[in-house]
């Protein structure tokens, strides 16, 4: 039997959907993932003809290839791992693993209906934010806070609120890169505002940044260097000598984290890791950082800082 005959032989899509295999698939999953995996199944049965092999053409003996797939493209993608990178928290591996005790609480509320958006004492509609907004008050001393997506909308959406149009002064040393792409250059111009980059790499003084202010700038922006560190000849400007410098220009004065410390790591031994209350104790008006890295929450970016 030539190529063309046992090409022949396969059976069509509609011919498989016909079988009484696929009666069953079909009561379970959901029609377009049974016909995609017939449809891969049957293409990799022709590339092995194709290719000189023999295999079973029938559809009682492809059947088990099939459901397989179908299995596949409907099980649950995430599953449980052992982190043995030596790296705790892992952004590619879930990030902050959550305490029993959040786990208990989530599936507690997940499962049922809860007052996400419901004043219970008052009776009336409330807000999602009132849940955490006190909270994270008190953890950061900060006059308000805000919860988002993540830290990179965070930092998107406080661009686009206060430099939309206007320049934004930052440190060329600062202009970090993260992973997933996330480059302070790109979301600067996605939101709209104007990059001035300031200083060298290595070394950026507070004249460099006295010097750029100008009557477009809407902000002046510092950013934790969190996943990379210049070591040698090096200098930056301490926020609290940036906030003093917003304050004589009437410029707000915002300070990414990254990765959002709330407790003093160096009797852990990490050093240069500064915590949110540090920043804004040091009078900066916005401070944004993430959720489930040092924080050990879910994926979130927290936006805190000045009420007005």
């Amino acid at each position: 039997m030539n190529i063309r005959e046992r090409l022949s032989q396969l059976p069509s899509v509609d011919e498989c959907l016909k079988s009484s295999h696929a009666q069953n698939w079909l009561e379970t999953f959901y029609r377009k993932t049974v016909i995609r995996s017939i449809r891969e199944v049957i293409d990799s049965r022709r590339k092995e003809i194709l290719n000189g092999a023999s295999p079973d053409p029938s559809i009682d003996t492809i059947a088990g290839d099939i459901e397989k797939a179908i299995r596949q493209y409907s099980a649950y993608k995430l599953r449980p791992l052992i982190n043995a990178t030596g790296v705790v928290i892992h952004t590619n591996l879930g990030r902050s693993i959550l305490s029993n005790r959040a786990i208990e609480n989530v599936a507690a509320t997940a499962g049922s209906y809860s007052n996400l958006e419901y004043e219970i004492p008052k009776g009336k509609r409330g807000k999602r934010y009132s849940h955490i907004k006190d909270i994270i008050k008190e953890l950061t001393g900060a006059e308000d806070a805000i919860v988002v997506n993540n830290n990179a909308a965070a930092v998107l959406i406080c661009l686009d609120t206060f430099a939309k149009g206007k320049e934004v002064i930052v440190s060329r040393g600062e202009l970090v890169e993260i992973g997933g792409s996330f480059r302070i250059p790109d979301v600067m111009k996605s939101s709209g505002a104007i990059l001035r980059e300031v200083g060298a790499t290595n070394k950026t003084h507070l004249p460099d940044y006295e010097n750029a202010v100008c009557g477009n700038t809407g902000l002046l922006l510092k950013v934790h260097q969190s996943n990379y560190k210049v070591i040698g000849f090096t200098e930056e400007v301490p926020i609290e000598k940036l906030v003093k410098l917003g304050r004589e220009f009437r410029i707000p004065v915002m300070d990414d984290l990254g990765s959002g410390c709330l407790i003093n790591l160096e009797k852990f031994g990490i050093y240069g890791e500064p915590t949110v209350q540090e920043v804004t104790g040091q009078g900066a008006d916005i401070v944004t950082f993430s959720g489930d890295k040092l924080l050990g929450g879910p994926q979130a970016g927290i936006i805190v800082g000045r009420e007005k």
